[in-house]
Protein backbone atom coordinates (compact mmCIF):
# COMPACT_ATOMS: atom_id res chain seq x y z
CA UNK A 1 0.00 0.00 0.00
CA UNK A 2 1.01 3.64 -0.43
CA UNK A 3 1.33 5.72 2.72
CA UNK A 4 2.71 9.07 3.91
CA UNK A 5 5.55 8.46 6.37
CA UNK A 6 7.22 10.71 8.95
CA UNK A 7 10.82 9.52 9.29
CA UNK A 8 12.17 12.40 11.39
CA UNK A 9 10.53 15.27 13.27
CA UNK A 10 10.80 18.51 11.35
CA UNK A 11 11.03 16.89 7.90
CA UNK A 12 8.32 16.64 5.24
CA UNK A 13 6.21 13.53 4.91
CA UNK A 14 7.30 11.15 2.16
CA UNK A 15 4.90 8.93 0.25
CA UNK A 16 6.28 5.39 0.28
CA UNK A 17 5.27 1.86 -0.60
CA UNK A 18 4.69 -0.08 2.65
CA UNK A 19 3.56 -3.67 3.24
CA UNK A 20 -0.19 -4.10 3.50
CA UNK A 21 -1.45 -4.48 7.09
CA UNK A 22 -1.53 -8.08 8.32
CA UNK A 23 -4.92 -8.95 9.79
CA UNK A 24 -5.08 -10.63 13.19
CA UNK A 25 -7.84 -11.81 15.49
CA UNK A 26 -9.69 -8.87 16.99
CA UNK A 27 -8.69 -6.56 14.14
CA UNK A 28 -10.12 -5.02 10.98
CA UNK A 29 -8.42 -3.69 7.86
CA UNK A 30 -10.13 -0.64 6.36
CA UNK A 31 -9.60 0.90 2.94
CA UNK A 32 -9.19 4.59 3.75
CA UNK A 33 -11.41 6.84 1.65
CA UNK A 34 -10.96 10.04 3.69
CA UNK A 35 -8.68 11.00 6.57
CA UNK A 36 -9.05 14.30 8.41
CA UNK A 37 -6.02 16.53 9.01
CA UNK A 38 -6.07 18.25 12.40
CA UNK A 39 -5.17 21.97 12.31
CA UNK A 40 -2.20 21.38 14.64
CA UNK A 41 -0.78 18.43 12.67
CA UNK A 42 2.18 20.53 11.52
CA UNK A 43 3.07 21.21 15.16
CA UNK A 44 3.03 17.47 15.89
CA UNK A 45 5.16 16.60 12.85
CA UNK A 46 7.70 19.30 13.64
CA UNK A 47 8.08 18.05 17.21
CA UNK A 48 6.86 21.37 18.61
CA UNK A 49 4.09 19.71 20.62
CA UNK A 50 6.39 17.06 22.03
CA UNK A 51 3.90 14.27 21.37
CA UNK A 52 5.14 10.74 21.98
CA UNK A 53 5.49 9.07 18.59
CA UNK A 54 7.71 6.16 17.62
CA UNK A 55 9.31 6.91 14.25
CA UNK A 56 9.00 6.10 11.43
CA UNK A 57 5.22 6.43 11.57
CA UNK A 58 2.25 6.97 9.27
CA UNK A 59 0.42 10.00 10.74
CA UNK A 60 -3.31 10.61 10.59
CA UNK A 61 -5.82 10.29 13.43
CA UNK A 62 -8.98 8.49 12.37
CA UNK A 63 -10.53 7.71 9.02
CA UNK A 64 -13.69 7.11 7.06
CA UNK A 65 -13.54 4.16 4.71
CA UNK A 66 -14.79 0.73 3.74
CA UNK A 67 -14.05 -2.58 5.40
CA UNK A 68 -11.49 -4.64 3.47
CA UNK A 69 -11.13 -7.58 5.87
CA UNK A 70 -12.32 -8.64 9.33
CA UNK A 71 -10.95 -11.04 11.91
CA UNK A 72 -12.67 -14.33 12.82
CA UNK A 73 -14.25 -12.86 15.95
CA UNK A 74 -16.20 -10.15 14.08
CA UNK A 75 -19.86 -11.13 13.64
CA UNK A 76 -21.54 -8.01 12.25
CA UNK A 77 -19.04 -6.06 10.16
CA UNK A 78 -19.03 -7.02 6.49
CA UNK A 79 -16.53 -6.41 3.72
CA UNK A 80 -17.55 -3.20 1.94
CA UNK A 81 -19.31 -1.62 4.94
CA UNK A 82 -18.82 2.12 5.37
CA UNK A 83 -17.18 2.75 8.74
CA UNK A 84 -15.55 5.37 10.92
CA UNK A 85 -12.20 4.38 12.44
CA UNK A 86 -11.65 5.69 15.96
CA UNK A 87 -7.91 6.37 16.54
CA UNK A 88 -8.20 6.09 20.35
CA UNK A 89 -6.78 2.61 20.94
CA UNK A 90 -7.01 1.21 24.47
CA UNK A 91 -5.13 -1.79 25.80
CA UNK A 92 -7.41 -4.76 26.42
CA UNK A 93 -5.65 -5.82 29.61
CA UNK A 94 -5.74 -2.50 31.43
CA UNK A 95 -8.89 -2.96 33.48
CA UNK A 96 -10.07 0.37 34.87
CA UNK A 97 -6.94 2.21 33.66
CA UNK A 98 -6.09 0.98 30.15
CA UNK A 99 -3.04 2.27 28.34
CA UNK A 100 -3.96 4.48 25.39
CA UNK A 101 -2.41 5.47 22.11
CA UNK A 102 -3.88 7.74 19.46
CA UNK A 103 -3.07 6.14 16.12
CA UNK A 104 -0.82 8.35 14.04
CA UNK A 105 -0.78 11.09 16.66
CA UNK A 106 0.45 10.35 20.20
CA UNK A 107 0.78 7.82 22.98
CA UNK A 108 0.25 8.16 26.71
CA UNK A 109 3.11 6.82 28.78
CA UNK A 110 5.19 3.69 28.27
CA UNK A 111 2.10 1.53 27.76
CA UNK A 112 0.87 3.81 25.00
CA UNK A 113 4.24 3.53 23.26
CA UNK A 114 4.04 -0.26 23.47
CA UNK A 115 0.65 -0.14 21.75
CA UNK A 116 2.21 1.96 19.00
CA UNK A 117 4.52 -0.88 18.06
CA UNK A 118 1.52 -2.81 16.79
CA UNK A 119 -1.21 -0.29 15.91
CA UNK A 120 0.72 2.96 15.75
CA UNK A 121 0.31 3.72 12.06
CA UNK A 122 -2.45 6.18 11.25
CA UNK A 123 -4.71 6.94 8.32
CA UNK A 124 -2.59 8.88 5.80
CA UNK A 125 -2.43 5.62 3.86
CA UNK A 126 -4.47 3.47 1.51
CA UNK A 127 -5.24 1.06 4.35
CA UNK A 128 -5.34 1.18 8.13
CA UNK A 129 -5.35 -1.63 10.69
CA UNK A 130 -7.51 -1.06 13.77
CA UNK A 131 -8.92 -3.06 16.68
CA UNK A 132 -12.42 -4.33 15.88
CA UNK A 133 -13.95 -2.24 18.68
CA UNK A 134 -12.53 0.91 17.04
CA UNK A 135 -14.40 0.39 13.77
CA UNK A 136 -17.93 1.81 13.80
CA UNK A 137 -20.56 1.31 11.07
CA UNK A 138 -21.89 4.45 9.45
CA UNK A 139 -24.60 2.90 7.33
CA UNK A 140 -24.81 3.72 3.63
CA UNK A 141 -23.17 6.95 2.50
CA UNK A 142 -22.08 8.36 -0.84
CA UNK A 143 -18.36 8.33 -1.64
CA UNK A 144 -18.44 12.12 -2.02
CA UNK A 145 -19.73 12.45 1.55
CA UNK A 146 -16.80 10.60 3.15
CA UNK A 147 -14.76 13.74 3.77
CA UNK A 148 -17.59 15.46 5.63
CA UNK A 149 -18.04 12.44 7.90
CA UNK A 150 -14.47 13.09 9.10
CA UNK A 151 -16.07 15.83 11.22
CA UNK A 152 -16.97 13.05 13.65
CA UNK A 153 -13.34 13.06 14.85
CA UNK A 154 -13.60 16.75 15.78
CA UNK A 155 -17.06 16.53 17.33
CA UNK A 156 -16.24 13.46 19.43
CA UNK A 157 -13.83 15.37 21.67
CA UNK A 158 -16.31 17.94 23.03
CA UNK A 159 -19.01 15.26 22.97
CA UNK A 160 -16.88 13.24 25.38
CA UNK A 161 -16.64 16.24 27.68
CA UNK A 162 -20.37 16.91 27.59
CA UNK A 163 -21.08 13.27 28.37
CA UNK A 164 -18.67 13.49 31.30
CA UNK A 165 -20.57 16.57 32.50
CA UNK A 166 -23.88 14.73 32.20
CA UNK A 167 -25.43 17.46 30.09
CA UNK A 168 -29.22 17.36 30.31
CA UNK A 169 -31.70 18.91 27.88
CA UNK A 170 -32.61 22.46 28.83
CA UNK A 171 -29.36 23.27 30.63
CA UNK A 172 -27.10 26.25 29.97
CA UNK A 173 -23.56 25.42 28.84
CA UNK A 174 -20.52 27.65 28.68
CA UNK A 175 -17.92 26.46 26.14
CA UNK A 176 -14.56 28.00 27.01
CA UNK A 177 -12.57 28.21 23.78
CA UNK A 178 -15.70 28.41 21.64
CA UNK A 179 -13.92 30.06 18.69
CA UNK A 180 -11.39 27.23 18.30
CA UNK A 181 -11.61 24.03 16.29
CA UNK A 182 -12.90 21.80 19.08
CA UNK A 183 -14.74 24.59 20.92
CA UNK A 184 -16.84 25.64 17.94
CA UNK A 185 -17.72 21.99 17.36
CA UNK A 186 -18.59 21.82 21.06
CA UNK A 187 -21.15 24.57 20.58
CA UNK A 188 -22.82 22.57 17.80
CA UNK A 189 -22.76 19.34 19.81
CA UNK A 190 -24.16 20.94 22.97
CA UNK A 191 -27.07 22.34 21.00
CA UNK A 192 -27.62 18.96 19.32
CA UNK A 193 -27.79 17.37 22.79
CA UNK A 194 -30.55 19.77 23.82
CA UNK A 195 -28.79 22.64 25.60
CA UNK A 196 -31.13 25.56 26.22
CA UNK A 197 -28.34 28.01 25.56
CA UNK A 198 -24.59 28.00 24.93
CA UNK A 199 -22.47 30.90 26.17
CA UNK A 200 -19.58 31.25 23.72
CA UNK A 201 -16.63 33.43 24.77
CA UNK A 202 -13.70 34.34 22.55
CA UNK A 203 -11.49 37.14 21.22
CA UNK A 204 -12.13 36.58 17.51
CA UNK A 205 -15.08 38.82 16.75
CA UNK A 206 -15.43 37.42 13.26
CA UNK A 207 -15.82 33.88 14.59
CA UNK A 208 -18.18 35.04 17.33
CA UNK A 209 -20.35 36.63 14.66
CA UNK A 210 -20.25 33.38 12.66
CA UNK A 211 -21.48 31.44 15.70
CA UNK A 212 -24.36 33.89 16.16
CA UNK A 213 -25.29 33.70 12.48
CA UNK A 214 -25.00 29.93 12.36
CA UNK A 215 -26.96 29.04 15.51
CA UNK A 216 -29.13 32.05 16.30
CA UNK A 217 -30.51 33.07 19.68
CA UNK A 218 -29.52 29.86 21.47
CA UNK A 219 -25.90 31.06 21.39
CA UNK A 220 -24.84 34.07 23.48
CA UNK A 221 -21.38 35.31 22.47
CA UNK A 222 -19.00 37.30 24.68
CA UNK A 223 -15.87 39.08 23.45
CA UNK A 224 -13.20 38.55 26.07
CA UNK A 225 -11.24 41.54 27.37
CA UNK A 226 -8.38 39.68 29.03
CA UNK A 227 -9.35 41.02 32.46
CA UNK A 228 -10.39 37.97 34.49
CA UNK A 229 -12.92 39.71 36.74
CA UNK A 230 -14.48 41.68 33.89
CA UNK A 231 -14.74 38.59 31.72
CA UNK A 232 -16.32 36.52 34.47
CA UNK A 233 -18.96 39.19 35.00
CA UNK A 234 -19.67 39.46 31.27
CA UNK A 235 -20.07 35.70 30.94
CA UNK A 236 -22.52 35.50 33.85
CA UNK A 237 -24.55 38.39 32.46
CA UNK A 238 -24.70 36.82 28.99
CA UNK A 239 -26.33 33.62 30.24
CA UNK A 240 -30.16 33.53 30.36
CA UNK A 241 -29.95 31.98 33.84
CA UNK A 242 -27.46 30.08 35.98
CA UNK A 243 -24.62 28.36 34.09
CA UNK A 244 -25.10 24.64 34.70
CA UNK A 245 -21.82 23.42 33.29
CA UNK A 246 -18.57 24.69 31.82
CA UNK A 247 -16.59 22.80 29.19
CA UNK A 248 -13.03 24.08 28.77
CA UNK A 249 -11.32 23.40 25.43
CA UNK A 250 -8.75 26.20 25.38
CA UNK A 251 -5.44 25.41 23.61
CA UNK A 252 -1.99 25.30 25.25
CA UNK A 253 -1.19 28.93 24.44
CA UNK A 254 -4.25 30.34 26.24
CA UNK A 255 -3.77 32.05 29.62
CA UNK A 256 -4.84 30.13 32.70
CA UNK A 257 -6.84 33.18 33.81
CA UNK A 258 -9.24 32.59 30.90
CA UNK A 259 -9.91 29.05 32.15
CA UNK A 260 -10.55 30.28 35.68
CA UNK A 261 -12.82 33.13 34.55
CA UNK A 262 -15.01 30.67 32.68
CA UNK A 263 -14.96 27.93 35.33
CA UNK A 264 -16.04 30.25 38.13
CA UNK A 265 -19.24 31.24 36.33
CA UNK A 266 -20.78 27.88 37.15
CA UNK A 267 -23.72 27.76 39.57
CA UNK A 268 -23.89 26.05 42.93
CA UNK A 269 -23.80 22.28 42.34
CA UNK A 270 -22.55 22.99 38.82
CA UNK A 271 -20.01 20.97 36.82
CA UNK A 272 -16.72 21.94 35.19
CA UNK A 273 -14.97 19.66 32.70
CA UNK A 274 -11.36 20.34 31.64
CA UNK A 275 -10.34 19.04 28.20
CA UNK A 276 -8.01 21.72 26.87
CA UNK A 277 -4.24 22.06 26.76
CA UNK A 278 -3.54 24.97 29.11
CA UNK A 279 -0.31 24.35 31.03
CA UNK A 280 0.95 21.61 28.70
CA UNK A 281 3.67 23.86 27.30
CA UNK A 282 4.62 25.35 30.67
CA UNK A 283 3.22 28.38 32.48
CA UNK A 284 0.97 28.67 35.49
CA UNK A 285 -1.24 25.83 36.66
CA UNK A 286 -4.97 26.29 37.24
CA UNK A 287 -5.77 27.49 40.76
CA UNK A 288 -9.39 27.46 41.92
CA UNK A 289 -10.36 28.75 45.38
CA UNK A 290 -10.90 25.94 47.88
CA UNK A 291 -13.75 27.76 49.72
CA UNK A 292 -15.57 28.45 46.45
CA UNK A 293 -15.35 24.81 45.38
CA UNK A 294 -16.39 23.46 48.78
CA UNK A 295 -19.17 25.86 49.68
CA UNK A 296 -20.76 25.71 46.24
CA UNK A 297 -20.42 21.93 45.90
CA UNK A 298 -18.83 22.36 42.47
CA UNK A 299 -17.65 19.26 40.60
CA UNK A 300 -14.43 19.63 38.59
CA UNK A 301 -13.16 16.76 36.48
CA UNK A 302 -10.72 16.14 33.69
CA UNK A 303 -11.69 14.28 30.53
CA UNK A 304 -9.21 13.06 27.95
CA UNK A 305 -10.94 12.11 24.72
CA UNK A 306 -14.23 10.18 25.07
CA UNK A 307 -15.61 6.76 26.06
CA UNK A 308 -15.71 4.12 23.30
CA UNK A 309 -19.51 4.06 23.20
CA UNK A 310 -19.56 7.77 22.27
CA UNK A 311 -18.80 6.83 18.65
CA UNK A 312 -22.09 5.04 18.09
CA UNK A 313 -24.21 7.57 19.96
CA UNK A 314 -22.67 10.52 18.07
CA UNK A 315 -23.30 8.77 14.76
CA UNK A 316 -26.92 8.38 15.90
CA UNK A 317 -27.13 12.14 16.60
CA UNK A 318 -26.05 12.77 13.02
CA UNK A 319 -28.41 10.18 11.58
CA UNK A 320 -31.28 11.67 13.59
CA UNK A 321 -30.65 15.08 12.03
CA UNK A 322 -29.77 16.68 15.37
CA UNK A 323 -26.11 17.29 14.46
CA UNK A 324 -25.74 18.58 10.91
CA UNK A 325 -22.36 17.79 9.34
CA UNK A 326 -23.35 19.79 6.26
CA UNK A 327 -22.21 22.86 8.19
CA UNK A 328 -18.58 21.79 7.76
CA UNK A 329 -16.68 23.11 4.74
CA UNK A 330 -14.41 20.42 3.26
CA UNK A 331 -11.16 20.86 1.30
CA UNK A 332 -9.66 17.64 -0.06
CA UNK A 333 -6.17 16.63 -1.17
CA UNK A 334 -4.77 13.45 -2.70
CA UNK A 335 -2.13 11.43 -0.87
CA UNK A 336 0.67 12.82 -3.04
CA UNK A 337 -0.30 16.31 -1.84
CA UNK A 338 -0.27 15.35 1.85
CA UNK A 339 2.27 18.05 2.81
CA UNK A 340 0.09 20.67 1.15
CA UNK A 341 -2.84 19.29 3.14
CA UNK A 342 -0.92 19.67 6.42
CA UNK A 343 -0.02 23.27 5.53
CA UNK A 344 -3.61 24.03 4.50
CA UNK A 345 -4.97 22.64 7.77
CA UNK A 346 -2.60 24.89 9.74
CA UNK A 347 -3.54 28.00 7.77
CA UNK A 348 -7.22 27.53 7.00
CA UNK A 349 -8.47 24.50 8.94
CA UNK A 350 -10.65 24.35 12.01
CA UNK A 351 -13.81 26.23 12.99
CA UNK A 352 -16.19 24.21 10.81
CA UNK A 353 -13.51 23.79 8.13
CA UNK A 354 -12.17 20.31 7.40
CA UNK A 355 -8.95 19.47 5.60
CA UNK A 356 -9.08 15.92 4.29
CA UNK A 357 -6.62 13.54 2.61
CA UNK A 358 -8.16 11.06 0.20
CA UNK A 359 -5.67 8.25 -0.40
Amino acid sequence: MRAAVLTEFGTPLTVQQLPDPVLGTGEVVVDVVAAGVLPYTAEVLSGERGYALTLPVVPGAGAVGRVRAVGPDATRLRVGDWVSVDPTVRSRDGGLTPDITLQGLSGRGEGGLRLQRHVGHGSFAEQVLAPTENVHPLGPIEDAEAGRWCALRICLVPYGGLLAADLRPGETVLVSGATGTFGSAGVAVALAMGARCVVAPGRDERMLAELRDRFGARVRTVRLSGDEDVDRRQLVEAAPGPVDLVLDLLPPAAPVSAVRAAAMTVREHGRVVLMGGVGMLGGDDLALPYPWLMRNSVTVRGRWMYPPEANASLINLVRAGLLDLAGFEVTEFGLDAVNRAVAHAAQAGGRFRLTVVRP
